[in-house]
């Protein structure tokens, strides 16, 4: 029986055949570095005309889903006015849904990334033009890369009616506009809730740098992010585990 690819996963296989190719660089004629740059680069994205106007100063939440969490995670971790990034599942139906459960299609939700940010140092709206430009690609209908199924798809998660104004606003600019070859497929709903992954997921491209999967996927997107929005990046990202242990 064929499964449909809206309820598989296919990291597993695609976390193989990277393995496989990442451990066979005499054979294959290529090295790790040059598998690297194979991966999808930063697209250069115009700042949204509609944003905030009147940013308060209590700490806000924005939560975004573009495919695996890991990567997502890593590159909000490295933002500046970022207090933490969580990854997790939103958009499904099932409470406290596992990651087995989510993986499989089977609860309806993504892997999403909770971005808890201090408005004061960088805009919902700037917010939206990373997760645009370096975290994903807008364009890849419920997959993104070598994961395919509605797990991965592209979505934004509104927790107000001024974040779905910006969210949709800034769509609609961007397609106006023509930035990506294909039409953005990004949906925009209120988020219903969101349910932090298990322990093992978090901060996960800073605990397996070296992991075929992380090297070729996520690394290019953290190391290229810097060059589309400059001088908002921190060296040292905020990691949940350290404000577990703090």
């Amino acid at each position: 029986m064929i499964t449909p690819l809206n309820t598989l996963s296919s990291r597993p296989l695609a976390r193989l055949a990277l393995a496989v190719l990442l451990a066979l660089p005499v054979a294959s004629g290529l090295t790790q570095t040059r598998l690297v740059h194979a991966a999808e680069s930063a697209t250069a994205i115009p700042v949204p005309i509609v944003d905030t106007t009147a940013p308060g100063g209590e700490i806000e939440t924005a939560v975004v889903a573009g495919g695996c969490f890991w990567g997502v995670q890593a590159v909000f971790a490295h933002v500046k006015g970022v207090t933490l990034a969580l990854s997790g599942y939103a958009g499904g139906t099932t409470a406290a849904p596992s990651y087995a459960e989510v993986s499989a299609g089977v609860t309806g939700h993504a892997e999403s990334v909770q971005i808890t940010f201090d408005p004061q140092t960088i805009s919902y709206g700037t917010i939206l033009q990373l997760f645009f430009a370096v975290a994903h690609n807008p364009t890849q209908l419920n997959y993104q890369g070598p994961d395919v199924g509605t797990p991965y798809r592209s979505a934004i998660f509104t927790t107000s009616a001024e974040q779905q104004r910006i969210a949709e606003a800034y769509i609609t600019q961007l397609g106006n506009a023509k930035v990506f070859k294909a039409p953005i497929v990004t949906t925009v709903a209120a988020l219903q809730g969101f349910y932090p992954a298990e322990d093992s997921h978090q901060d996960y491209a800073f605990l397996h740098p070296t992991q075929p999967y992380i090297v070729y996927n996520d690394l290019p997107k953290i190391n290229v992010w810097e060059g589309v929005l400059g001088g908002r990046s921190r060296k040292k990202p905020v990691l949940v585990r350290a404000q577990k242990a703090s």
